[in-house]
């Protein structure tokens, strides 16, 4: 099959190599999924870069986690009759600590892994489930349901943001979202949001509280956690909650701890590919379900 790897890690254009591999067979519990898209998430690009010292821990890696194909053969003790079957699948490679990941012909991964995929959903949707799907239904959903609840969405037109901005107005949630620009905040708007802030023109501090006339908000569903840190704190109403996914631009966080513990706030570091088994079969659940229904832009 041909596949594209990299055996150090490093800048693509120095690193990435294009080629023959070995086609593989699945495993015990495993099947095997001819690849049709292949998903490219920050984190594939991190650890191919080296990102903050992140190792291989593996002489040649195949990339990517996420992707969409069809089922094309199965190991012992998977059902045969999902041959055939259209999919997508999660942690096929960083996730799962796996060398071999979706930026190939084809891959294998544990039978669980590789989730049915709605008819008609494209596969380009289907490679955009694994990260931001499911990071974005464990960061809105993962400290209990939204019903009645403010939520602010830092970053709302992003992959993970936008998929959030979906999943807490589908959750019931009145959701504000952050934007950058017009074209944007119109992707937020789409996908659910109430209000948008444009954080380029806007304060987002005093924006929120004039939107919600200064009761603030409950969630915040935060993308870079460094650089807005300060404002969540100042939007959260007591007893509220940030969950992060991430911290790009300041991986090493200055806390200043009383401006939290005043409100008696919590931070939920939210790792996408660590996702408890709960949380990661119910994301499943939903985003079917949505698919089916047509409410999901992806």
């Amino acid at each position: 099959m041909t596949a594209v790897w990299y055996e150090s890690t490093g800048p693509a254009r120095d690193v990435l190599r294009y080629g023959e591999a070995e086609t593989p067979r699945p495993g015990r519990g495993e099947v095997r999924v001819r690849v049709a898209a292949s998903g490219v998430n920050p984190s594939d690009t991190k650890r191919r870069g080296g990102w903050l010292g992140m190792d291989m821990g593996h002489a040649r890696v195949i990339p990517h986690s996420d992707g969409a194909g069809t089922v094309d053969a199965v190991g012992e003790g998977v059902d045969p009759g999902r041959i055939g079957e259209r999919v997508w699948v999660w942690n096929a490679q960083g996730g799962g600590g796996r060398p071999f990941g979706t930026a190939a012909e084809w891959v294998t991964v544990p039978a669980g892994q590789a989730v049915r995929l709605p008819d008609g959903v494209p596969w380009s949707v289907g490679a955009g489930l694994g990260v931001p799907g499911c990071t974005a239904h464990y960061a809105v959903l993962g400290d209990g349901p939204v019903r009645g609840k403010r939520v602010l969405v830092q970053g709302g037109a992003g992959a993970v943001g936008h998929m959030a901005v979906q999943i807490a107005a589908l959750g019931g949630a009145e959701v504000i979202a952050t934007v950058s620009g017009a074209a944007k905040g119109e992707a937020a708007v789409r996908g659910g949001a109430r209000h948008v802030v444009d954080r380029a023109r806007e304060d987002v501090v005093d924006r929120v509280r004039d939107l919600t006339g200064g009761d603030e908000v409950d969630r915040v569903i935060e993308v870079d956690l460094a650089a807005n840190i300060g404002i969540d704190v100042e939007v959260l109403r007591p007893n509220g909650t940030i969950a992060s996914y991430s911290s790009t631009s300041g991986p090493e966080l200055p806390l200043a701890y009383y401006p939290l513990a005043f409100k008696d706030l919590r931070i939920h570091f939210v790792q996408g590919y660590l996702l408890p088994a709960a949380a990661r079969q119910a994301a499943i659940r939903d985003l079917t379900v949505w698919l089916c229904a047509d409410q999901l832009e992806v």
